[in-house]
């Protein structure tokens, strides 16, 4: 992979255009069908989000040099196949990318500009602040998973139905932010993380915790607008425990197999991407 790719992290800018366009889909509750300017903001909306991400990504990598050079040796501004002064070219130009996207949607959907700037200024606070704090800044990268469910709801005109999928998204996310810290407890030098200050036992004690309102949460869209009885609903259902049962195994060992953990964590979230899609055809 190209290493300009490999920076913004491609594979999950993938993730952040599709949680957009799932939240849009799951607001407007037609299942594909929409109207041009429905099917404009979503994409908008969902390449803003992939362009913001990116500049994340990128701002993350040029802040974390130091702990990469012991825990990703590989990452492309520790090896010099990318510099640090076009790392910092290509962040501005992301953000500034996303941002621009978002505009005629904003003109629209003026929350979709609230969410954007609380985004960005969390992203930044977390960069420059809270990314050493522990539990604070893996709660700043849970709460940006949110709202990416939430930034595709208002591209539809429709926040408030993504809650319950956003602090879903929160809690999950927030768990395998805690697992991700304790893989990586010996190369962070230079941040105060849950596992270094608390121990692992007690930070495999909060990723549980996590999981298990996370789990709980995902029944709440049957007890609010989707219909157990109907299609939509049987296909979230099944999906949704699938889902819980991989995240179930996700935390079984904690904290052992912390990198299996991890990887048990993101396929979860996979298969309750698919859940929360199967709502849009409710």
């Amino acid at each position: 992979m190209h290493p300009a790719l490999r920076l913004v992290r491609a594979g999950n800018l993938g993730v952040s255009f599709v949680g957009t366009v799932v939240g849009g889909l799951v607001a407007h509750g037609m299942g594909i069908a929409g109207s041009l300017d429905f099917w404009a903001y979503v994409l908008l909306a969902a390449a803003s989000t992939a362009f913001v991400t990116a500049g994340g990504n990128v701002l993350n990598d040029l802040e974390d040099i130091e702990g990469d050079r012991i825990n990703h040796p590989e990452r492309p501004l520790v090896t010099g196949a990318i510099s640090v002064q076009g790392a910092r070219i290509l962040a501005v130009g992301l953000f500034a990318g996303g941002i621009e996207l978002a505009l005629p949607v904003i003109l629209v959907y003026p929350l979709v500009g609230i969410i954007l700037a609380v985004a960005l200024a969390a992203m930044l606070a977390y960069e420059f602040r809270l990314k050493a704090a522990g539990l604070s800044g893996n709660a700043i990268v849970a709460g940006l998973t949110a709202l990416v469910f939430l930034y595709g709801g208002a591209a539809a005109g429709d926040a408030l139905l993504l809650a319950p999928f956003a602090a879903m998204a929160f809690f999950a996310t927030l768990s395998r932010e805690v697992i991700k810290d304790m893989e990586d407890v010996e190369g962070d030098v230079a941040r105060r993380t849950l596992p270094k200050s608390r121990g692992l036992p007690f930070a495999g004690g909060v990723a549980r915790s996590a999981v298990v309102v996370a789990i709980v949460l995902s029944f709440v869209p049957l007890l609010w607008f989707v219909s157990l009885g109907s299609v939509a609903g049987i296909i979230y259902l099944g999906l949704v425990v699938a889902a819980d049962a991989v995240f179930v195994v996700s935390i079984a060992f904690l904290p052992g197999r912390l990198h299996w953990e991890q990887t048990m964590s993101k396929v979860a979230m996979t298969v309750a991407l698919f859940a929360f899609l199967a709502v849009a055809f409710r």
